[in-house]
């Protein structure tokens, strides 16, 4: 369970930033529709970057759907609950209201997500914090304690991303003293700072891509095709 817990904190930092997009995404359609009964504009004609003419809106609209493509959200922060995020960049692309909720033919999320952050889902004993010069590396302080002894364990660990799981896998561990306790507590070390975990609480269609470790904390990538934001 508490290996788990530094993946919920970035995971849960994540969905933090998708309330942030159904919030702004809903404040644009009561707008939209305020303005429904004004007269109707002429829809100019778009080009794409390569000159080559922009997606079209659906032609099977019903009464009340919307249709909004090109959506651009940035925050410098982002505070919930549940913790503070940075630097956060939200593109959306043939979003769609309707019978089927707020669906999303294309969305990217990018959020940093603070070393503190995460380390306080796991708990008081934990720091986390980056390698210097290893953007791929992040480095874990952890204390266990058993038989009346506490053990404090030292670790870099390497961040991938394998198949929309988030891997950080040890690649030093020290625990200090003689050789002999390495080696007795090594094997287990390993096991208890090694975490890989598929995400979970993800909107349909949205998964984790990528995670790079900054200086202030994890910088997460999310991204998806037909993501259903809103039932």
């Amino acid at each position: 369970m508490e290996r788990r817990r530094l993946v919920d904190g970035l995971v849960g930092a994540a969905v933090a930033v998708l309330v942030m997009v159904l919030v702004v995404v809903v404040a644009v359609l009561a707008v939209t529709r305020s303005a429904s009964s004004a007269a109707p504009v002429p829809r100019p004609t778009t080009t794409a970057g390569d000159g080559s003419a922009a997606d079209q809106p659906p032609d099977d609209l019903a009464d009340g759907d919307l249709w909004l493509d090109g959506i651009t959200l940035d925050a410098r922060t982002l505070a919930t609950p549940d913790g503070i995020v940075h630097d956060v960049a939200v593109t959306g692309q043939d979003l769609r209201t309707g019978a089927a909720g707020l669906v999303a033919g294309a969305l990217t999320v990018d959020a940093t997500v603070p070393f503190d952050l995460v380390a306080g889902q796991i708990g008081s004993d934990v720091r986390v914090g980056p390698v210097p010069g290893s953007p791929d590396q992040a480095a874990v302080h952890r204390s266990f304690e058993g038989l009346g002894r506490v053990l404090d364990v030292e670790a870099t660990g390497t961040v991938t991303v394998r198949a929309g799981r988030l891997v950080i896998e040890p690649r030093t561990i020290d625990i200090g003293g003689p050789g002999f306790l390495a080696d007795a507590f090594g094997a287990l070390a390993r096991r208890l700072v090694t975490i890989e975990h598929e995400i979970e609480g993800m909107p349909d269609g949205l998964v984790l891509h990528e995670v790079t470790v900054q200086d202030d904390g994890f910088r997460a990538g999310l991204r998806g095709t037909d993501v259903r934001i809103e039932p």
